[in-house]
């Protein structure tokens, strides 16, 4: 199982849900966040509405966290990027770790059938 944490812009929601939904993607947990990357979360410009923008701004973001077969993880990948990227920064990132193993509360089920 791969633990996949998936941070984009908020207008891409949608089409990360259609993505995922295709895949067969059983069930995700979506959060509002807000961060920067290596631009510290700068534009082109220097004023937003009027306000001076400077040092390190935090960006509205959305973090999609999935839990998938391993055999999923690239053709997942492969989607985000052709259907999520613009090309520009502040695109997001995809952060890919190993789980070990998982278990539903309700049932007790354990493994591959508890996702």
């Amino acid at each position: 199982m791969t633990k996949l944490e998936i941070i984009i812009r908020p207008d891409k929601l949608e089409k990360l849900k259609e993505i995922l939904n295709e895949i067969s993607i059983g069930g995700m947990t979506v959060t509002s966040v807000m961060g920067c990357g290596n631009q510290k979360g700068s534009v082109d410009y220097d004023t937003i509405k009027g306000l001076k923008v400077s040092g390190m701004n935090l960006i509205p973001k959305i973090m999609v966290m999935v839990v998938v077969a391993d055999k999923d993880v690239d053709d997942i990948l492969v989607a985000v990027h052709s259907e999520i990227s613009t090309g520009k920064v502040g695109d997001g990132k995809v952060f890919v770790s190993r789980i070990d193993d998982c278990m539903r509360i309700r049932t007790g089920e354990r493994g591959k059938k508890s996702i």
